[in-house]
């Protein structure tokens, strides 16, 4: 038999856990999967009514999450480019032949620019605010 415990939040199968918490509820194996799927959605598996567990939404990010996961993200996401664009300025100095084209070296550059300036706009951290990352960057090798 499968169990959930409210106390642990665990789930329990008697066929392998030698002891089972007193206050494990008895479930089926197709609500544990559902519960489980839920939870892979990004739903929080509580304990309801009377022990059972339930899927509920979890709570919106404050502002101040959002704005720190938003500011993370960008810092990443320039940190991730750093390598191409010293790539480009190193093949610059040594007079050699560039990977990218002087118009994708000014896209690099404005896409940086535009990912430092970014939380000064108007609506971050909103997604739809969020600079667009030039295609052909992902094209690019390391």
């Amino acid at each position: 038999m499968l169990y959930y415990s409210p106390q642990t939040g665990g789930f329990y199968d008697d066929e392998i856990h030698l002891s089972i918490p007193a206050d494990a509820v008895n479930i089926t194996q197709d609500q544990r999967t559902a519960l489980l799927t839920g939870e892979a959605a990004g739903r929080i598996i509580l304990a309801g009514e009377k022990g059972f567990p339930v899927l509920v939404d979890p709570e919106p990010l404050s502002d101040e999450a959002l704005i720190a996961q938003a500011r993370q993200w960008r810092d990443t996401e320039i940190d991730s480019l750093k390598w191409l664009r010293e790539r480009h300025r190193d093949e610059v100095d040594a007079g050699r032949s560039t990977t990218l084209t002087s118009a994708q070296s000014g896209e690099l550059i404005d896409y940086v620019q535009q990912l430092r300036d970014w939380p000064a706009v108007e609506g971050f951290p909103a997604s739809k605010t969020k600079p667009l990352r030039p295609n052909w960057i992902d094209q690019q090798t390391q």
